[in-house]
């Protein structure tokens, strides 16, 4: 009764985009498995038959109908405005939950000092994997690169229980957040300019400037299909990664940011060079205007930037990396979360 009652708190909210597929595939699964829970389909205006299959099968799901494809970011927050409920579950259209995948979720989050947390995320596709969109939680290194615990770049570990306990993180996949609607609501949700990749990261950071906290729970375990919607390898994909962790610098480092940001982006031209060497010509060019957008909107970020430090309280650096990732994965070889220099984890 009392996880019943727990689980009325919880909104599980799956935004879709002509993933109608994914939805024969997975949400049944959903449903079977997040009983007492709302289960809740925010549509960002697919044009595929998403909409007939759901009434015809699942009548009696929630759906709200977005008037626009915003991306990740604002198909999230327009859905959510018209969403009343303790926690917020984000949840990809494209991953299999399991049983009793989100009552160890609730059982951290009584901390109420918790922002939010994450399940563990293993591959649809090849099962005793780590999937590369959250493993067992995500950290951040000194020059703004995002990695996890189970999957370094591209670099993938098999889940041999090796990232079992729980542990306090930079930031939790979108994949699968569960996240305090308080909390999502006062810092105004995903940054729209983000469209999608990284949102949440930002998301994260930003909280975590006001002291927030955030857990992988490994209790809770799924399985993640992953670019679904778009390819891992598209350069779509590659312009939006480099341009957003740039966006997201220049928005939440704290201390002189042109040192850092000039830095950073001569990493990104070696990154660049690597694809144009390699004949991916389309990759290099999707770094290049990664580079241009920052130019461009300058600007606007400084003044995100500004809005941000004036409202920043104490800044919990709990996941964060104090050491360069490439170095430790293109110098030292490091292929495993576990052979990084755990002391150099704050």
């Amino acid at each position: 009764m009392l996880l019943l009652l727990r689980m009325n708190d919880v909104a599980v909210v799956i935004l879709n985009w002509n993933g109608k597929s994914f939805l024969e595939q997975f949400l049944s699964k959903v449903i079977d498995c997040s009983e007492g829970a709302r289960i809740i389909i925010a549509d960002n205006a697919s044009t595929d038959a998403s909409i007939p299959y759901l009434q015809e099968n699942f009548p009696s799901i929630e759906i709200i109908q977005n008037e626009s494809n915003g991306g990740f970011a604002k198909g999230y927050n327009d859905a959510l405005k018209k969403v009343d409920a303790k926690y917020y579950l984000l949840l990809n259209s494209d991953i299999e939950v399991t049983p009793n995948w989100i009552d160890p979720l609730l059982k951290i989050m009584e901390d109420p000092s918790i922002s939010g947390c994450q399940p563990k995320v293993r591959s649809f596709h090849q099962q005793k994997l780590f999937e590369h969109a959250g493993a067992s939680g995500g950290f951040m290194d000194s020059n703004y690169f995002p990695f996890c615990r189970g999957r370094i770049f591209n670099e993938v570990e098999e889940d041999s229980q090796q990232y079992n306990e729980n542990m306090e993180i930079f930031w939790a996949t979108g994949a699968a957040l569960l996240i305090r609607s308080e909390v999502y609501n006062q810092q105004g949700g995903f940054d729209e300019d983000f469209f999608a990749h990284m949102e949440e990261i930002d998301l994260c950071w930003r909280i975590k400037r006001h002291g927030g906290r955030f857990m992988v729970v490994p209790e809770s375990v799924v399985y993640h299909v992953g670019g679904g919607t778009l390819s891992y390898t598209s350069p779509r994909k590659v312009y939006l990664n480099f341009r957003n962790n740039l966006m997201m610098l220049i928005k939440n480092h704290e201390g002189l940011l042109f040192p850092k940001l000039i830095w950073r982006m001569t990493l990104d031209g070696i990154a660049a060079f690597r694809f144009l060497i390699g004949g991916e010509f389309k990759k290099f060019g999707a770094v290049f205007k990664s580079h241009l957008y920052q130019y461009a909107n300058l600007r606007t970020l400084l003044k995100k930037r500004s809005a941000l430090k004036k409202t920043a309280t104490k800044f919990n650096q709990k996941g964060w990396y104090k050491g360069s990732i490439i170095w430790a994965f293109y110098g030292k070889k490091i292929r495993k979360f576990s052979d990084l220099n755990q002391r150099l984890f704050k």
